[in-house]
């Protein structure tokens, strides 16, 4: 190589030999043979030697270490400010090629060097400070000199869930194992925190008194509440004693790992339990409750929760009453709340009762609103002709709306003056669009009456008497078929009962083994009353 430099160090093995032979007694042969020998040891494989860097050539820097050529070390394994000519270096040698030439490295000198130090200086149980460089399997590997191993389960007091977060930090661990002839030093950091976790738990045994304000770290979050670390001792934060108001579950309310603030409630130093607090840092805002929401108040509030029997809304942080289902409407039937208000909705709301020692408010929407039922007779007098939508139908009639809100009942008896309903339909169904009469009010039941066939003269009174009488023949069509017998239509829409018994001359035990519905059958009227309104026929003789 172009900086190689061929060397006799004849005068120095000269020197050398005279000064040993002054030593051993005037002997210059012997010392100069055993200055030799020891030049020899000197420069042997794995030998740590020092020199002067003397130049560079392409990716590596000679460093001069006085043997009879300079050696070559990678550059990559120094810093600039190691590399300016005549800096002192110790390197390590790890090659001598057949020509003289001699391979070094810095690097392995400085571990050699540090392992010698480490291992000279430390024993296992010694506590050690260095940086976390990189994440390896099963853990971490510590510069302290040298890189020594920190197991994942060493890293803290819980397994942390990456341990890759540690890298850059600077860490206390303690050395838990030293292998001299593998140079492998394993540490713990888990050690270092547990006995600080001891000594403050001792002090904190000492300080701790009810009241206290203390700040700690979420550990662990159930349903019931959270753990929090305080520095040594665990305590309990209940869910009820995390905000005044409602709590679904402590995840709403704090965080893993997150730093707070909490008030020591009670300390059972035999059972070693705390109870903190977190509300207990405010104000009680029901401490005058009464006072600010006094009773039949109106307020304006917040939908925060949906159950099956109510709707819970907040009027401020910390305060939160109930608006059970019988107090969302006045005019509705409300199954579940999410049929009137859905989570977030802003709605108006009355104070209805205040429990001071359950800390429970009763409050209701519609008493915070006009009952249109005060003023119904005024908007629907009875006798009035009303116009709805038949919103349902049932056996015993339909239910129609008259305004949002408000229905009038149907009956089945009032649809017609004339036919024998049993069921609204065919004659009434969902949907239809109706002219009634209003035939009853009752305030207090919240209910009106209504009737279709009123909206015409009752033929009983006036067309029937003239146009049926006893004795008379007609024509007539089987409507309906019963066990006790068939109904006949003699008139339009006026039905008589022909009874079993008067069916045919001979016994009948099933009528409609003799009738079906929509024959057409001729009758005599054997019967009218007018005051129950109905008609007996008769087909015997025919």
């Amino acid at each position: 190589m172009p900086f190689r430099t061929e060397r006799i160090h004849v005068v120095d093995d000269i020197l050398m030999a005279n000064e040993m032979a002054a030593v051993l007694g005037g002997d210059a042969e012997a010392a100069l043979k055993s200055a030799l020998e020891n030049e020899h040891n000197r420069f042997e494989i794995r030998s740590i030697v020092t020199g002067f860097v003397v130049g560079d050539h392409s990716d590596n820097i000679v460093v001069d270490v006085g043997y009879k050529s300079e050696g070559i070390v990678p550059r990559e394994e120094f810093s600039e400010s190691e590399i300016a000519t005549g800096s002192k270096v110790q390197v390590m040698i790890v090659e001598i090629l057949p020509n003289g030439e001699m391979v070094l490295s810095k690097r392995q000198a400085d571990l050699e060097i540090g392992w010698k130090g480490v291992l000279g200086n430390n024993k296992e149980g010694d506590k050690v400070r260095g940086k976390v460089v990189r994440k390896i399997k099963g853990g971490l590997l510590v510069d302290i000199g040298v890189p020594v191993f920190l197991p994942a389960s060493q890293v803290d007091l819980r397994r942390a869930p990456d341990v890759g977060e540690y890298i850059g930090q600077e860490i206390e661990a303690e050395i838990i194992k030293i292998d001299a002839e593998r140079k492998n030093i394993v540490v713990s950091r888990r050690k270092v925190l547990e006995e600080e976790r001891k000594k403050n738990r001792e002090n904190l045994v000492k300080e701790l008194h009810v009241g206290d304000l203390r700040e700690g770290q979420v550990k662990n979050i159930t349903d019931f509440g959270a753990f929090i670390d305080l520095g040594g001792l665990d305590g309990l934060l209940h869910i009820t004693d995390m905000s005044w108001g409602r709590v679904n579950h402590p995840s709403e309310v704090v965080q893993l790992g997150q730093k707070i603030e909490v008030v020591v409630l009670d300390y059972d130093a035999e059972r070693n339990r705390i109870s903190l607090g977190l509300k207990q840092k405010t104000r009680n805002p029901w401490e005058d409750i009464g006072d600010r929401y006094p009773l039949n108040s109106v307020h304006d509030g917040e939908v925060v929760n949906l159950m099956n029997y109510g709707a819970f809304v907040r009027l401020e942080p910390g305060i939160e009453g109930l608006v059970h289902i019988s107090e969302m409407s006045w005019t509705k039937q409300v199954a579940h709340p999410s049929e009137a208000v859905k989570v977030a909705d802003k709605v108006k709301v009355m104070v209805l009762d205040i429990n001071h020692d359950k800390q429970e408010i009763s409050l209701g929407m519609k008493q915070a609103e006009r009952n249109p039922w005060e003023t119904i007779t005024e908007r629907f007098p009875v006798g009035r002709k009303v116009k709805g939508s038949v919103k349902n139908v049932m056996n015993y009639g339909a239910f129609i709306e008259l305004e949002e809100g408000i229905e009038g009942l149907l009956h089945v008896n009032d649809i017609s003056w004339t036919k024998k309903l049993t069921h609204p339909s065919p004659e009434i169904n969902k949907g239809d669009n109706l002219e009634c009469v209003v035939l009853e009010i009752d305030k207090e039941r919240q209910r009106i009456s209504l009737g279709l066939k009123q909206m015409q003269p009752d033929p009983w009174t006036t067309d029937i008497p003239t146009k049926l009488q006893k004795g008379m023949v007609l024509d007539g069509k089987v409507t309906k078929i019963t066990n006790f017998g068939v109904f006949i239509e003699v008139l339009d829409g006026l039905e008589g009962l022909l009874h079993v018994s008067e069916i045919s001359d001979q016994p009948v035990e099933k009528p409609e083994e003799v009738l079906t519905i929509g024959q057409d059958v001729k009758v005599k009227v054997i019967n009218v009353d007018y005051e129950l309104r109905k008609i007996g026929l008769s087909m015997k003789g025919f």
